[in-house]
């Protein structure tokens, strides 16, 4: 079983999608000739042809509507965003067309496309490329975004994501994509969307995150067991429709939870899960949920990043404060 990365796992998840449905098309700035700017798409092209791995222009809101276009013309799509950046403007199609046309249709039409893009910070880019905003996509009905972690979890929940009859928002972790590798058997099974996964049995403590944040989490996980201390590590993945149910069940074990995101903290996805466990677990807690962010500023240029974003300590030191209390 061969081993990959993380953008190695989107490839090979999209070469076998292509190659297993002929309706799957995929598009976007330089995703052809060039392979995309991270590669994701390289050889997809020479394998395909350009009918099905299409070059667009520098346009996001033209490629989003195309993959809409298709989508109701019974197509496919899978469109990538160069970076999370760009996607803003995107969110204008999917809001008001992608996310509402099974709604507007009366269950007559569908919107099956993935609009991939990567974001996250810790590749230090020269531009401003790097925000985590994955609560902006969640607000919207209608659409899922996923949000995976590792190259075996991008792989299957983007097979899913691309199966799936209603628009997905697929964010890629760019400091994810090459910094480690795991054993990946591409037989095309896809994960299960909408559910969280387990990636750590603990009674201690419950700490929950998703995307890059997923492993600094488990790097703490694991300093804490040095210390004794047995803490249950959750990988969101899916975020909207979100999976409660797993994160209160986990809590109802271990009365403590830490959110862990590299969003900015005010309206941060963890806001919204520390709601829900007020409102549905409150009464399992032994102590005020905690949430780990980045700060309320724009993403610092470089190697201020690394300032910015939250780091195994910062993780360390809310696990305490939450253990802290009797």
């Amino acid at each position: 079983m061969p081993q990959v990365t993380l953008v190695e796992a989107v490839n090979l998840a999209l070469a076998r999608a292509m190659a297993d449905d002929g309706t799957v098309v995929v598009l976007g700035e330089d995703v052809g000739t060039d392979g995309g700017v991270f590669r994701a798409t390289l050889g997809l092209r020479e394998r395909f042809g350009p009918e099905r791995v299409i070059d667009t222009p520098l346009a996001e809101q033209l490629i989003t509507g195309m993959a809409i276009g298709m989508a109701v013309e019974g197509l496919r799509p899978v469109a990538e965003i160069q970076f999370s950046g760009f996607a803003y403007i995107c969110i204008d199609q999917i809001l008001n067309h992608a996310a509402r046309m099974r709604h507007r249709t009366q269950g007559r039409m569908g919107c099956s496309m993935v609009l991939r893009t990567p974001c996250g910070a810790g590749i230090h880019p020269p531009e401003h490329h790097s925000e985590s905003p994955e609560a902006m996509f969640a607000h919207i009905p209608g659409i899922r975004v996923v949000y995976p972690s590792s190259p075996r979890r991008a792989y299957g929940l983007l097979l899913a994501s691309i199966q799936d009859p209603d628009p997905v928002v697929f964010l890629e972790p760019t400091r994810l994509y090459r910094l480690f590798k795991e054993d990946l058997a591409d037989d095309g099974k896809p994960f299960a969307l909408d559910t969280c996964f387990t990636l750590r049995e603990g009674a201690d403590i419950t700490l929950v995150s998703w995307g890059a944040m997923v492993h600094e989490t488990l790097q703490a996980a694991s300093r804490l067991e040095q210390q004794g201390v047995f803490a249950e590590v959750i990988d969101v993945a899916t975020l909207r429709p979100l999976d409660m149910d797993t994160i209160l069940a986990s809590v109802a074990k271990t009365g403590r939870c830490v959110v862990v995101t590299e969003a900015p903290r005010s309206g941060s996805f963890a806001s919204e899960i520390a709601a829900n466990l007020a409102e549905h677990g409150l009464l399992t807690l032994f102590a005020p949920v905690s949430r780990v962010t980045s700060y309320d500023v724009v993403v610092p240029l470089s190697r201020l990043e690394n300032a910015y974003m939250p780091d195994t300590e910062r993780i360390l030191t809310a696990v305490r404060k939450c253990l802290a209390f009797a």
